[in-house]
């Protein structure tokens, strides 16, 4: 088996949480989401919908309301996502503490 080479580029470390909330697509279609990690520029959801790189999603938030990112990468079941813009510091903690409620 051929060693696979991974280059990981965040910025920003990840805080775990568990949080449902939805995604919606550009032609509308809502996604089910289950949130697994989050930073202000990014994350990781568990989605059952056939996501690809590339897609771009809006997400519903607490805090900070809707947000858009681009889907970087889909695997198993798994969506990492880039947020189109950071979230500031101050309404990144308050909307870390909704999000970690959920665990």
């Amino acid at each position: 088996m051929a060693a696979l080479a991974f280059s990981d580029q965040r910025t920003a470390p990840r805080d775990e949480v568990y949080f449902r909330t939805h995604a919606t697509r550009d032609d509308g279609d809502r996604l089910p989401l289950l949130l697994v990690n989050f930073s202000a520029m990014g994350l990781m959801a568990r989605c059952e919908a056939d996501v690809a790189p590339g897609d771009r999603l809006r997400l519903d938030l607490p805090v900070v309301g809707a947000i858009n990112a681009e889907v970087r990468w889909a695997l198993g079941g798994r969506i990492g996502c880039e947020l189109d813009r950071m979230i500031a510091l101050a309404d990144y903690y308050d909307l870390l503490a909704v999000l970690v409620k959920g665990k």
